[in-house]
Formats: C-alpha cells, sequence, structure tokens
C-alpha cells in the first residue's frame, strides 16, 4: 500500500442535522453559497469593500453607531477575550458577574490578563440583581470595568441589563457584555444600554457557521484603550492594530478569513432583510410555543427568565437525559444539548436561533421528545404537546 493510499481520508459526508442545541444553528443556503464563493486577497479592494459593508451591518445589528465594529477572527470566545485584553491592564479591578459557565470563563479570561477580580455570585440559572452590583461598586471604589453575560448559554437565563449600565455608568466604570446567544434573536441596544464592549459569535441567532466574533466598542472604551500604559497581552487580538486593518488605514495584520466573512456579510443581509423587530418576534412566538407545549409533557424551565433563543429544561425524575438526546440525535435527526456545570445529567437545553426558530421545528422537537420520553416511560398525554403549542401560536396571531 502506497504513502498517498494511507493518507488517504474517505469523503466528506455529513449528515443533515436539524440543530437545536445551544450552537451551532442551522445555516440557509444563501450563507452556505456565499461560503464557497471564490476565495481572493486579504488586502482585494472587492474584500476591502465587503468589509465595509459588514461593519455597517454590523453596527445596524448591534443597534451602535460605535465606529470601531468589527468581526474578530474567531469564535464568540476570542470576542469576549479581545474586550477583556484590550480594556485590562496588570493590576486593574473589574468586577465579573457569574452564574454559569461563561460567566466564569469571563472571570477567567481577566485574571489571566492581569486583572484584580471581584466576583458577584448567583446561583445557575438565577439572574444577576442590581442590588448585588450596587453593593459591589461601592465595596470595590477602584473598579475599572463590569462584565455581565446578557445570555447565560449554559443555563437559558435572560439577563436584564438596563438598570445594572446605568449603575455601572453613574460609578464612571465601563460595562462589557456578552451577547454572544442573544445578539440577532433578542433585544440588544447597545447605545441606548450604554454598552462599552459587546462580543457575540455568528453560530447562533446570525445562523452563520462559527469562526467569526462581531464585536463593537465603545468611544470611552477606545479612550481607555488609548491611556493604556502597557502592551495588550494578546497580540493577534490587540484592536489598535485590528482597527488599523478594519479602519481606513488598511494595516496588514493577519490573513483573515476570507470565505467566512463572506458568510457573515450575506448572513446579516437576512437578518437586515427579515428585520430586527420581526426577527426578534419570531423568536419570541416561537419560543412560547414550544414553552408551552414542554410545559404540557411536564418539563420545567431550569432558569426562573428565560432566554427565548436557548430554552434550558430540568430532565424528568428518572430519566437518563444522554439516552434522550441520543434517541433524538439517531431516530428524528434533531440535535439538542446537554446540561453543563451542575445542570450536567440532569438538564437539557434546546436552541431556536436563527433560522432553527421554525414553527416546523417547534412541532418537530415536540413530537419527537414526546415519542422518547414515553419510550422511556415517562406519563404524557400523547399529542398534548403540540396541541398546547398550537394554542399558543394562535393566541399570539
Amino acid at each position: 500500500m502506497t504513502d498517498q493510499a494511507i493518507l488517504l481520508a474517505p469523503p466528506l459526508n455529513p449528515p443533515q442535522r436539524v440543530l437545536l442545541g445551544p450552537g451551532p444553528s442551522d445555516v440557509p443556503p444563501r450563507v452556505l453559497a456565499a461560503l464557497a464563493a471564490p476565495t481572493i486577497g486579504h488586502l482585494d479592494p472587492v474584500y476591502l469593500k465587503i468589509m465595509d459593508e459588514t461593519r455597517a451591518m454590523l453596527r445596524a445589528v448591534f443597534r451602535t453607531k460605535n465606529e470601531l465594529t468589527m468581526a474578530v477572527s474567531g469564535t464568540g470566545s476570542a470576542g469576549m477575550e479581545a474586550a477583556i485584553v484590550n480594556l485590562v491592564e496588570p493590576g486593574d479591578e473589574m468586577i465579573v458577574c457569574v452564574n454559569g459557565v461563561f460567566g466564569t470563563r469571563m472571570r477567567d479570561v481577566a485574571q489571566r490578563a492581569g486583572a484584580t477580580v471581584h466576583s458577584i455570585e448567583a446561583e445557575w440559572g438565577r439572574t444577576i440583581d442590581p442590588q448585588q452590583v450596587a453593593d459591589a461598586l461601592k465595596a470595590h471604589p477602584k473598579t475599572k470595568l463590569l462584565g455581565i453575560v446578557h445570555a447565560e448559554t449554559s443555563t437559558g437565563a435572560h439577563q436584564p441589563l438596563e438598570e445594572i449600565s446605568d449603575l455601572v455608568h453613574d460609578f464612571g466604570a465601563l460595562l462589557v457584555v456578552d451577547a454572544v446567544t442573544s445578539l440577532g434573536g433578542v433585544e440588544l441596544k447597545v447605545d441606548d444600554w450604554k454598552i462599552d464592549a459587546c462580543y457575540s459569535g455568528t453560530q447562533k441567532c446570525l445562523s452563520c457557521p462559527p469562526g467569526l466574533a462581531p464585536l463593537t466598542f465603545s468611544p470611552a472604551a477606545v479612550e481607555a484603550m488609548d491611556r493604556r500604559k502597557t502592551k495588550v497581552q494578546s497580540w493577534y487580538l490587540d484592536a489598535s492594530m485590528l482597527r488599523q486593518y478594519w479602519g481606513a488605514e488598511r494595516v496588514y495584520h493577519h490573513t483573515a478569513p476570507i470565505n467566512m466573512t463572506y458568510a457573515l456579510h450575506e448572513s446579516l443581509r437576512v437578518v437586515l432583510e427579515e428585520g430586527l423587530e420581526a426577527r426578534i418576534a419570531r423568536h419570541t412566538h416561537n419560543h412560547k410555543a414550544l414553552r408551552a407545549g414542554l410545559e404540557a409533557l411536564g418539563l420545567k424551565y431550569v432558569p426562573e427568565h428565560s432566554l427565548t433563543t436557548l430554552n434550558a429544561i430540568h430532565s424528568p425524575a428518572g430519566v437518563d437525559e444522554a439516552k434522550v438526546r441520543k434517541r433524538l440525535l439517531e431516530d428524528y435527526g434533531i440535535e439538542i444539548g446537554a446540561g453543563l456545570g451542575p445542570f450536567k445529567g440532569k438538564a437539557m437545553r434546546i436552541g431556536l436561533m436563527g433560522s432553527s426558530s421554525t414553527k416546523r421545528n417547534v412541532t418537530l422537537v415536540l413530537a419527537a421528545l414526546e415519542t422518547v420520553l414515553a419510550g422511556e416511560g415517562v406519563a404524557v398525554g400523547r399529542g398534548e404537546a403540540i396541541a398546547a403549542a398550537e394554542r399558543m401560536y394562535a393566541s399570539q396571531r
């Protein structure tokens, strides 16, 4: 056997799934088609124009006029790291709100960047109380910035931001927001809510393949970066250099993922063609119908305030949630997510994000889940879940 025969892998043939997990979401054919367009150079005038158009559309989706708005090369976690390392210098004090995996991750990133981090803790599934923020700011008067997760993917919790933003800015600090599972699916107003740094990912409500992290910085955040006395910890994510590439200077920094930018460009066109208000309403309507159906099956939600884009539910007592998810995947081609942290083995997460948020998918996952749970010995009323969802749809017309 030749070396070539040994090394040659079989042709790619990934299965067609219904992506109803915590991400990625289903990608529309027109976005996949954009991904397959001819690759050109990362400094080609045509590509630079595409970058400019992408920035303009990102501003519209973030609802901001921030000049420093771009798509960082990397997934949502790269956006998190970019937001933190550009604003934190060694010894700076930062407050991080922790009520799930991604608040925990933000705290870790800040500590690695040299910040002295003070945590505001809440039980997983709960949201952060504004009074906790007020108390923490009072206790730590040298705080430079506060980080919080708008949409906690690990628990499905939806964090209100406006009151907390007022507290942070009245104190004179900067506000950093994780909007990975909310941008393009949940109401988010960067300028109106005075968010100073906000990051997301392409693979959630934007229904683009993973690989880029939309990121925006307020003028106040840019001023803070310009006052730095030390270099940014990460060369790759240093916004002082990235903005020269994304801005008018076009100074080479790295070879951008050209085809991923094509895909993001097209996915943003899809979002804006639908309209943000209509898109947010669609996510809300489908979430309410799904919730009605899940509750008709006797399933209870993990968070007190649930996202419309990510539904975290407790597993029924005595049921192996891993077996349920496996049957959904193997028998119906439906992917849903497992619980994380303290909910590992005890919860399931059903995403309704972007192109995955449809009435068809709500009906499909409810019917499949009803059948699988019945097979696991759970007493469910046959057809009641879909009937409950249909009643909810009818009430929203």
